[in-house]
């Protein structure tokens, strides 16, 4: 019950917020020019806003050895690329409701996904009945508010 209300679940329920602004905003832009200008107008303001707190927050850039990276820790930025299209194309053609809907169920589900089977480094946690449920619950309730 605490986790429900935690600082960082409140933040987390904030980027949710701001995510489905995000959307509504990028699905306009992509139709005032187009869904790859707008994608690349909107990922290039991105890295400024990034470029700008980096260096006002004083992050020291250079000292990371970023080759040693593996290659596929990269690929955070392709899926940034096709989730905003994606997310813009979607929201013309189904509404703000109905692509967000489907939006968290996907998130959900291979969330669960993800944490069951601890991929990505990120510390396995198996699920449970009761989530599977919910996520079923969720699926139910997400149909209902689809158009």
């Amino acid at each position: 019950m605490f986790k429900f209300l935690s600082f960082p679940f409140l933040i987390a329920g904030f980027s949710g917020i701001l995510m489905a602004v995000q959307g509504a905003l990028n699905s306009l832009l992509s139709q005032k020019t187009h869904l790859l200008a707008a994608t690349l107008a909107v990922h290039v303001i991105g890295v400024i806003v990034a470029l700008l707190t980096v260096v006002a927050v004083r992050i020291p850039i250079f000292q990371y050895n970023y080759t040693s990276i593996p290659w596929y820790i990269y690929l955070g930025g392709v899926l940034s690329v096709l989730i905003i299209g994606l997310v813009a194309m979607s929201i013309p053609k189904i509404g703000m409701c109905n692509a967000t809907t489907a939006i968290i169920i996907g998130q959900v589900g291979t969330a669960l996904i993800i944490d069951h089977l601890g991929w990505l480094g990120v510390e396995r946690l198996p699920w449970n009945p009761w989530q599977i449920l919910g996520l079923a619950l969720f699926a139910a309730g997400a149909k209902l508010l689809f158009d």
